[in-house]
């Protein structure tokens, strides 16, 4: 194994290179399933040698998945020192309407040409308070609950089902510049819960029990997210990540793609509750991701996907796969 230090980042990034003989649980994962979400977003990685990778994997056997992967790429641990922590998130899915009704009162918007022209722009609170959106006709929806819009918003995407039987699928359009800050660190502090209490639906909860000072707490993070329409979707697709191509539930994850290539196969080893070790792949980003050891695990569509991406908080280690040449040239390069 080579621990290669990177420049430049204002950190000490190590890399190691492993062996598959290293990842706990690699000979019994199902690779012809990572594989097949592999494909989903291959085809429009640029480099040459990720492209030379995928045009050999679109003509793999599923039976030939795992020696696909240990023949074209090495196992790689990123790592700067800071613990792995792995969470989860879900497409949710919320009751709409087209219309404002006395039921459906609360927008999702599409983004407005200020937020684009500046960031930050205003903040969640002075956006609800001022009304500044009302009546410009860039409301996609309107759903009944803000609680499920806000955590709409922490998601990026989901879909509404209007009482008419259709379903519009939003994704993420943009957001007003101002960081996210969680609520939950934010009851915490306030003496409300202790760190092992919070979840979503423990936020969910409160927030419903106390609504006059439960909206104002959301108003505590001044992220806000607008949204787009995705249309020419199947309703068996799963929302579109940061690559725009459909997530696949539990191959497919968030990272920081400062440290992890976006399309890139990704080893994870998840202990805790559910302890989970497979073979994933990088396809989506968010911004509380931040660092080489910190990962999102997407858990799929709805309420049930929803409570388990909410109680997952888990420490771990995730390895990325790096094809062969590039694992090495990065020795190379940082030995000159």
């Amino acid at each position: 194994m080579a621990t290669l230090p990177t420049r430049g980042t204002g950190e000490t990034i190590t890399h190691r290179i492993l062996d598959f003989d290293d990842l706990d649980g690699w000979a019994q994962d199902d690779h012809a399933a990572a594989l097949t979400t592999f494909l989903v977003t291959c085809p429009d990685l640029k480099d040459p040698d990720w492209q030379a990778i995928c045009a050999v994997a679109q003509h793999q056997k599923p039976e030939a998945a795992r020696t696909f992967f240990e023949l074209f790429f090495r196992p790689v641990l990123i790592s700067d020192g800071s613990e792995c922590l792995f969470t989860g998130y879900f497409e949710p899915e919320l009751e709409g309407s087209r219309t404002r009704t006395a039921r459906f009162r609360y927008p999702v918007y599409r983004m407005p040409p200020e937020a684009q022209a500046r960031s930050p722009w205003l903040t969640r609170r002075e956006i609800e308070e001022s009304g500044v959106l009302d009546g410009r006709g860039l409301e996609i929806a309107w759903v009944d609950d803000p609680v499920e819009l806000f955590f709409l918003q922490i998601q990026g995407s989901g879909r509404i089902r209007l009482q008419d039987g259709s379903t519009i699928r939003v994704g993420y359009g943009g957001a007003n510049g101002h960081p996210y800050r969680s609520v939950g660190v934010e009851l915490i502090r306030r003496g409300i819960y202790k760190a092992h209490q919070v979840s979503a639906q423990v936020i969910r909860n409160w927030v419903r029990r106390n609504p006059d000072i439960g909206l104002d707490l959301l108003r505590h993070n001044p992220s806000y997210v607008f949204f787009r329409v995705l249309r020419a979707m199947r309703e068996a697709d799963g929302p579109r990540g940061a690559m725009n191509r459909s997530l696949t539930p539990l191959r497919s994850i968030a990272v920081d793609p400062a440290f992890v290539p976006l399309g890139a196969p990704v080893w994870i080893e998840k202990e805790g509750h559910g302890k989970m070790h497979r073979l994933m792949v990088a396809q989506d980003t968010g911004s509380a991701i931040k660092g080489p050891q910190r990962a999102d695990i997407f858990f799929g569509t709805g309420d049930a996907a929803g409570q388990a991406a909410g109680q997952l908080r888990d420490p771990g280690r995730m390895v990325v796969l790096l094809p062969i040449q590039r694992a090495y040239a990065m020795a190379a390069e940082d030995r000159q």
